[in-house]
């Protein structure tokens, strides 16, 4: 299928409003109560069946709108499709804080061309919406990021020491070891970290200034892929480390030089 103009503002008005939509869903149920309905790689990396409900519900909206398209979501079996283009949703990125009623959550929905694997995909259109802080982040290939309709524009880079760096971690002990120790041998060369638990969110407040920076190992492309579409757009740089792209192993995001220095300093840090 062709990508056109006509095609790419269509699919941006849509992942706004799905992003949107789905968002007022997981705020209401927030309201009523969430439980825990099952855990993934420990039993502390959760799942509520809101995080189910508002997937399922994606996947519908999807469906009735381009029922050609593929979908990769979080929670749900891959929906194969014969289009060329593929969504990435999460229902709910930062489920943890979502329990605990922490306002950094967030809908995620990207539409990419090629494969649905950060190693190739062209993103085409995406937007994050946090309920809880009331701002959707969005972007449009080639047509910049925004945030509640203010454009973003590019920032020149901070130098390293001066940086508010996000980050996240694993639900995995022994992986939560590691990264706590490259953690505490970063901190003294930057401004300070901070860890807010929503990658998707994360890479939105990169994309505007929020944060100078941020750095995580084992996304996977629905936490990933809207946010970063709105950092690169917004003029800013994600990638991995030594040159690679951003994949499950590393992903670094900011502006300017800013991330190459921090993916220098990662990789110097991990290979030590």
């Amino acid at each position: 299928m062709p990508v056109t103009p006509l095609l790419l503002d269509e699919l941006h008005a849509l992942c706004i409003t799905l992003a949107t939509e789905a968002g007022e869903i997981a705020r209401v149920r927030r309201v009523e109560g969430v439980e825990v309905a099952a855990t993934k790689s420990s039993d502390v990396d959760i799942v509520t069946a809101v995080d189910r409900e508002v997937e399922e519900w994606l996947r519908a909206r999807i469906a009735a709108a381009r029922p050609d398209d593929a979908v990769l979501g979080e929670e749900g079996e891959d929906s194969p499709g014969s289009s060329g283009l593929t969504w990435v949703v999460d229902p709910v990125d930062g489920t943890v804080n979502y329990l605990y009623g922490l306002p950094f959550y967030a809908v995620s929905v990207a539409v990419c061309a090629g494969p649905p694997d950060p190693a190739g995909w062209d993103l085409l259109a995406g937007a994050v919406r946090a309920p809880a802080l009331g701002h959707t982040w969005h972007a449009l290939r080639g047509g910049g990021a925004h945030r509640d309709g203010t454009r973003l524009t590019a920032r020149p880079g901070t130098p390293l020491s001066k940086c508010l760096v996000g980050t996240g971690f694993s639900y995995l002990a022994e992986r939560r070891r590691e990264q706590g120790a490259v953690v505490s041998r970063l901190l003294p060369d930057v401004r300070d970290i901070r860890r807010l638990g929503s990658a998707a969110v994360d890479l939105c407040l990169v994309a505007e200034g929020s944060l100078d920076a941020f750095f995580e190992q084992g996304l996977n492309p629905w936490d990933m892929a809207a946010g970063w579409l709105v950092v690169t757009e917004s003029g800013g740089h994600v990638h991995g480390l030594d040159g690679r792209r951003a994949s499950i192993d590393m992903t670094v995001a900011g502006h300017g030089g800013t991330s190459e220095e921090l993916a220098g300093r990662l990789a110097t840090l991990l290979a030590s």
